[in-house]
């Protein structure tokens, strides 16, 4: 055999190698994309959500349910979205305080009410006050003084929500709407689930 005939056999060779091996990872790939892509439609059909399909619409999931509303200063809102009561004698505020301005808002330190040091740029000033008990709920406190409630509201960006929390002792169980403040927004009457 010459030279060049052994040059033709061996590009031959890895050419046939190669055609082999990239039809093996095509028909690879091939299947996989498929049975991915029919997987999702399918268990939706089921009325399943695998991880996968999670993701996609957990970002089109509806907004959560606002059960009211409150004005602030300089464009601010506060949306209150439950108010739920505990087995272990606790109510906890969930929401969001959004921005509805255009410019950032930094007025946030008459949020903490008389808290100065344990739990500072926070919602520590929140109350809820039981008109049929006459009585009015502070937000819970730790051994160290530190508020059961958001910290770290400093500055809230032009557009922004952010969401925040607060806690407090749970009012009597014949209690089922609490009115909730915060200073610089309009106290607002709120439902208690649970």
């Amino acid at each position: 055999m010459g030279i060049r005939q052994k040059v033709k056999v061996r590009r031959g060779a890895a050419v046939a190698v190669a055609a082999v091996l990239a039809l093996a990872l095509a028909g690879c790939g091939g299947d996989e994309n498929p049975k991915e892509s029919q997987k999702p439609s399918a268990s939706q059909k089921q009325g399943d959500t695998p991880q996968k399909s999670a993701a996609p619409s957990g970002g089109s999931a509806a907004p959560a349910e606002v059960i009211a509303t409150s004005q602030g200063q300089s464009g601010i809102v506060m949306e209150i979205n439950s108010a739920t009561r505990d087995q272990d004698g606790y109510l906890t505020v969930n929401g969001q305080i959004k921005n509805t301005g255009s410019t950032p808002f930094a007025q946030t330190a008459a949020w903490r009410g008389d808290e100065k040091t344990a739990s500072p740029a926070s919602v520590a000033g929140a109350t809820v006050v039981d008109n049929a008990g006459k009585k009015r709920y502070y937000v819970l406190r730790d051994t160290e003084g530190r508020c059961a409630c958001t910290t770290g509201l400093m500055v809230i960006k032009a557009g922004e929500s952010v969401p925040f929390f607060a806690q407090f002792p749970a009012p009597p169980t014949n209690t089922t709407e609490v009115v909730f403040g915060l200073p610089t927004f309009a106290a607002t009457p709120i439902k208690i689930s649970g």
